[in-house]
């Protein structure tokens, strides 16, 4: 007997929220066998592995030696979807038969089922397992790690076993037997979020400034020179010795709120501005573009950040003299602006125990001259601006429609806000069976909802909530630099809250002491599969491997 999956043709290679994902379980068999139910599931699991020293036993101190093979391996497992389908025996069959086991005859036999990838993730709602074990099911507790109430995260799987988030449906074939095991069969896929409604244009930016002044010149050069084909001598215009040397401010911008978007060009201005009537020339000697990802992992107690970089564009001995303009200059956007962001980048996202958020690094090389003399002093400045990058799938206009119909709504309070992180304790609910239908998109739940969650009723829509960069340094387009002045030598960036950028709310789910469904996720069973294109995403290969760039890891267990 064997069991597979197959999903059908006209299947995208990218899934998305609001998506079906449709096929076959097959089921081959060459005698008769018996079977109690066929099961296929939508899952996906959010993994993170770490190996650091384990917590200090109660009534030791931080001077508690600890030996090199007391290193700890500790996984944290969440489950951000669950949908559960039982395939066979079908209700009709199970209402005419009236019995618990059934025998197939041999041959193939396909079942067919389809599943819509919701809105958020589900973990918090799973305050229990039951635990499947000699045919009985037995509840294990809940855990009580952290949870929050996201867009469900994209797929991930650069970070070998250390951080891994994939989808996959899983057919089960349940065999009434206590000695026969099940088969089951496993189909992967990608998945790549619909991003959070973007704000409307500003006429403002987003920046990141750093000033500097030029070493002076001590000695002034040669005042003369002879040619190689004559006896002729040629004097300096200028003697950069009796002269101040130029001081400069650059700055790197981006529109506010400082957002870019998977598989596109990084909307990137570069601005130089001579802060002194000096008449030095400046050179762009080398210029480097990287995005840096920061990755989050946690393990229970354990937790460590790793950086990725991915470089968009990196030139050095360039020497091209900037045009100055009322002393100002700006870089040739044309040396990035068609340079998308690779395919590995996945957009910014939160779930359990794995978090996602970027830096963009901007590394400026400037020499300084006068006339065709160019010194040989070179200055290298790096300009990081924390931002968030968002998949460039938006969502359906039926949904943003829905949810502008009642704009008079006040938004969430800061508390509601920090309600999504939610702690879960074991559950006293009793096992349930299988069977139990979901309750409809839109219906209330008995649970009490907390007292800093803010429920909407059906009839009146709640505003999503979207969380964006919100810079200290923000200017209008045709001023490029602030009033405002700063000590030579100070960095003046941008600072960021880098919070949920998932659609808050509930989520869904046949699980027990759960709140309603959002307003986004019940109106959202009435709209279609999201249209336009997707781009492309390589989470990598899943077993892990590989990697976007060079990495960096650092971490406090």
């Amino acid at each position: 007997m064997s069991v597979r999956i197959a999903l059908d043709n006209n299947q995208p290679t990218l899934y998305t929220n609001l998506d079906f994902i449709s096929g076959r379980a097959i089921l081959s068999l060459r005698n008769h066998e018996t079977i109690a139910a066929i099961t296929v599931k939508l899952e996906g699991e959010s993994r993170s592995r770490l190996i650091g020293e384990p917590q200090l036993p109660m009534g030791y101190g931080a001077g508690f030696h600890r030996r090199r093979e007391d290193m700890t391996l500790e996984t944290e497992v969440h489950k951000v979807l669950y949908r559960a389908d039982t395939v066979f025996p079908t209700d009709d069959l199970s209402h005419a038969t009236q019995g618990s086991v059934y025998t197939l005859p041999p041959g193939q036999h396909e079942f067919r089922f389809s599943f819509k990838l919701p809105f958020n993730n589900s973990c918090a709602d799973r305050q229990s397992t039951f635990v499947s074990i000699a045919g009985l099911q037995v509840q294990a507790p809940g855990n009580t790690d952290r949870h929050v109430r996201q867009t469900l995260p994209p797929s991930l799987h650069r970070f070998e076993d250390q951080a891994v988030i994939r989808y996959f449906l899983k057919a089960t074939v349940q065999r009434p037997a206590f000695y026969k095991e099940n088969f089951r069969a496993e189909q992967n896929f990608q998945f790549f979020p619909i991003e959070p409604p973007r704000p409307a244009p500003e006429h403002r930016e987003s920046f990141a400034r750093v000033k500097h002044q030029f070493a002076p010149v001590l000695e002034s050069p040669a005042t003369s020179r002879t040619s190689f084909f004559s006896r002729r001598t040629s004097t300096p215009t200028h003697d950069p010795s009796t002269t101040a040397p130029p001081t400069i401010s650059i700055d790197s911008r981006l529109p506010h709120p400082a957002i870019i978007t998977c598989n596109e060009a990084v909307p990137l201005r570069i601005l130089i501005s001579k802060l002194n009537a000096s008449p030095a020339v400046i050179y762009l000697q080398l210029l480097q573009i990287e995005l840096v990802a920061h990755t989050n992992v946690r393990a229970h107690h354990l937790s460590r950040e790793t950086l990725t970089s991915n470089i968009i564009t990196s030139k050095s001995n360039m020497k091209v003299r900037l045009s100055e303009k009322d002393g100002r200059m700006e870089i040739d956007r044309g040396l990035w602006k068609n340079i998308p962001l690779p395919n590995t980048v996945a957009p910014s996202f939160d779930t359990c125990n794995i978090s996602r958020s970027y830096s963009l690094h901007v590394k400026v090389g400037l020499l300084h001259g006068y006339g065709d003399q160019i010194f040989p002093e070179l200055t290298v400045q790096t300009l990081t601006m924390p931002l968030s990058v968002y998949s460039g799938i938006a969502p359906p206009p039926a949904l943003l429609q829905a949810m502008s119909i009642n704009p008079n709504i006040p938004p969430p309070s800061t508390a509601a806000a920090a309600a999504t992180t939610t702690t879960t304790a074991p559950s006293s609910t009793q096992p349930q069976p299988q069977s139990q239908p979901q309750p409809p998109s839109g219906s209330s739940s008995s649970a009490s909802i907390p007292p800093d969650h803010h429920h909407h009723p059906p009839n009146q829509p709640p505003i999503i909530q979207s969380h964006t960069p919100l810079g200290t340094g923000q200017t209008h387009p045709e001023e490029p630099f602030p009033e405002t002045q700063q000590p030579m030598g100070e960095k003046q960036s941008q600072q960021t809250q880098q919070t949920g950028t998932g659609m808050a709310g509930g989520v869904e789910g046949p699980f027990p002491d759960m709140p309603p469904p959002t307003y986004q996720e019940a109106i959202a069973d009435g709209i279609g599969p999201v249209g336009g294109p997707r781009g492309v995403y390589d989470g990598g290969d899943e077993g892990g491997g590989g990697g976007g760039g060079a990495g960096e890891s650092r971490g406090a267990v």
